[in-house]
């Protein structure tokens, strides 16, 4: 059974593990590593919860911004002409400016290290 929670703009996953009875948790979508459990779901909010107090706390301890996961909406401010060659762009790949820009957006994101990598590289 897989279900999940929110917190604070965070979503954990939760599945039951049946050989140990407990409900086991990992925040998703960012690359931080949150993970806790509990053995009831009332127990499991509560470490959910103390998990996320405790990384926002130790973020601020150590001076860096925690991860937040991404909403998916992204509002930009650009040049009126690059606007335009956009528009020109998605439409004649057959596409929206917004699928259009997603693409574009995600060959970008390819080309330059995730958060993770330049943290093992450091």
């Amino acid at each position: 059974m897989i279900n999940s929670m929110s917190y604070k703009g965070y979503t954990a996953s939760m599945v039951f593990d049946a050989e140990d009875k407990v409900i086991v948790g990992r925040v998703q979508d960012i690359d931080d590593i949150i993970s806790f459990h509990g053995e009831s779901v009332s127990e499991f909010e509560a470490n959910f919860h103390a998990g996320i107090e405790d990384y926002l706390a130790a973020s601020k301890e150590l001076g860096s911004a925690p991860e937040k996961p991404a909403s998916g909406k992204v509002m930009l401010r650009i040049a009126p002409e690059v606007h335009a060659a956009a528009l020109k762009a998605a439409a004649r790949s057959g596409t929206s400016l917004n699928k259009w820009a997603e693409g574009a957006l995600r060959q970008a994101a390819r080309k330059t290290p995730t958060r993770a990598t330049a943290r093992r590289e450091a």
